[in-house]
């Protein structure tokens, strides 16, 4: 037998990490490497938080999971919190982003079909990055994650992220939602423009459709925000969140105003693990640390302080690096060349643990509980790796 026991579908790198403390991950054989990826956005506090950890023992000693069929005491409690720290009037929990995507876009065409309207298709944005299931990969134009999946589901259109007009010009009679990530994340790092958010939120109020936000990467706290967007000023009718929402722990929730949800009615709808006890108790978690002023003033901040000693930094290898982009601690290093092979050099000779992303983009993603002390090592390690990378030949 040749296929490995884990399903060979990750290009899996020689870094084995058994244990975490705080922003550092420690591989099976001692090695050490300062964790700037967190995951892909996952670990917003870091390996080990005291008060996560903490809760997620108490809990699976006292209950881990029953039925959605029953009450749910732990559910009600954060989908209290989320509906009064959000947007929101109700929550829906699942185990993943893209379940969290599936469930907003179930819920965008139930609107519709719940009144009697047959719209169904969905304007999505070029570069996306949804997840993937099979509506996930479907509401992406990115032909990498169509392969050898067809035929796709139909019901998406796909437009230029940050395009107005093509936004515009792609509505008609069967149009029954927008899709977008306020910030591309594995797109590269793109935020959008406030002409573009506000934009779609006037489209839709005008053509009566809804506007459906994926924050599974860049909402929670990651862009200084307690969802991205909040920067833009605008409200969705629904919201994907995940990653960071469980801080490590899996788990994922689609937000919705009364309105939007008026589809999702009993029968239409659900999940075997979704809104456990132990996936409640981390969120609860969670937001105890970061649905408050102080702590996302802390990342407003010290992601400034990211991004300016970055931006000092890059100018002594314009060879190498083109720019900043990106808001919090959600940033990307625009390159010169195809990332992959760099992301790699500062893990295996470096020590340090960054994400590349679409357009040659080095996604920089720490734990959000970063002091002063975490940069100045990154800036270190990123400058030692930068030094001494061979620019692969064109």
């Amino acid at each position: 037998m040749t296929i490995t026991p884990l399903m060979p579908v990750y290009p899996r790198c020689g870094f084995r990490p058994v244990r975490g403390e705080g922003a550092w991950l420690i591989s099976e054989d001692g090695s050490r490497a300062l964790d700037f990826a967190s995951g892909i956005a996952v670990n917003l506090l870091g390996h080990g938080h005291p008060h996560v950890t903490q809760a997620i023992q108490e809990q699976a000693a006292t209950l881990m999971h029953v039925s959605n069929l029953y009450g749910s005491p732990q559910g009600e409690k954060f989908a209290q919190r989320l509906v009064d720290t959000t947007f929101a009037d109700t929550v829906f929990f699942t185990n993943s982003g893209a379940e969290a995507v599936e469930c907003a876009i179930k819920a965008a065409r139930a609107y519709h079909q719940s009144a009697g309207s047959e719209r169904f298709e969905i304007i999505t944005f070029k570069n996306a990055f949804h997840g993937r299931t099979m509506a996930t990969i479907s509401a992406s134009n990115q032909e990498k994650m169509h392969h050898g999946f067809s035929p796709l589901l139909n019901g998406f259109k796909y437009v230029d992220f940050d395009d107005l007009e093509g936004a515009k010009a792609a509505i008609n009679e069967n149009t029954a939602a927008f899709l977008v990530e306020p910030i591309q994340g594995e797109g590269g790092v793109r935020p959008a423009s406030d002409e573009f958010m506000k934009g779609l939120r006037a489209l839709a109020d005008e053509h009566g459709i809804l506007l459906v936000l994926d924050e599974v990467q860049c909402g929670v706290a990651r862009t200084g925000m307690l969802y991205a967007h909040e920067l833009y000023g605008v409200t969705p009718d629904i919201m994907a969140s995940a990653k960071g929402i469980g801080a490590g722990f899996p788990f994922g929730a689609c937000l919705a105003t009364e309105d939007a949800a008026r589809g999702m009615v009993v029968g239409t709808h659900g999940s075997t693990y979704g809104g456990n006890p132990l996936a409640m108790a981390a969120g609860n978690a969670v937001w105890d640390v970061v649905a408050n002023d102080e702590f996302l003033e802390h990342v407003r901040t010290i992601g400034a302080k990211l991004r300016a000693a970055i931006e000092q930094f890059i100018g002594n290898y314009p060879a190498l690096f083109t720019g900043v982009r990106g808001e919090g601690l959600m940033l990307g290093v625009t390159m010169t060349h195809p990332t992959r092979g760099f992301v790699a050099h500062l893990r295996d000779n470096h020590g340090l643990l960054t994400v590349a992303a679409g357009d040659d983009t080095l996604r920089v993603l720490p734990p959000l509980n970063i002091d002063e002390s975490h940069i100045a090592t990154f800036i270190e390690k990123l400058s030692a790796g930068a030094a001494d990378y061979e620019i692969p030949a064109s």
